[in-house]
């Protein structure tokens, strides 16, 4: 779990959709990242370590396809 502090400043991610169904925003903490809906601002949170995230940016800059 990512460490406690203060309130989160979430942003929407660059690469969500531009219907308004597919949002998904993002925060930066100390230990690595939170991930949520947008449309569900008080639902579930999906936290992910600091290295994990870095992972995950690098494939989505370098256009790595998930495994079909």
């Amino acid at each position: 779990m990512i460490a406690a502090g203060p309130e989160p400043r979430w942003f929407k991610s660059s690469y969500s959709g531009g219907s308004g169904t597919e949002c998904v925003e993002c925060a930066y903490g100390p230990d690595g990242a939170l991930i949520r809906d947008s449309k569900r601002a008080d639902g579930p949170t999906l936290d992910v370590r600091l290295s994990s995230w870095r992972l995950f940016i690098d494939a989505v800059r370098h256009g790595a396809q998930p495994p079909s």
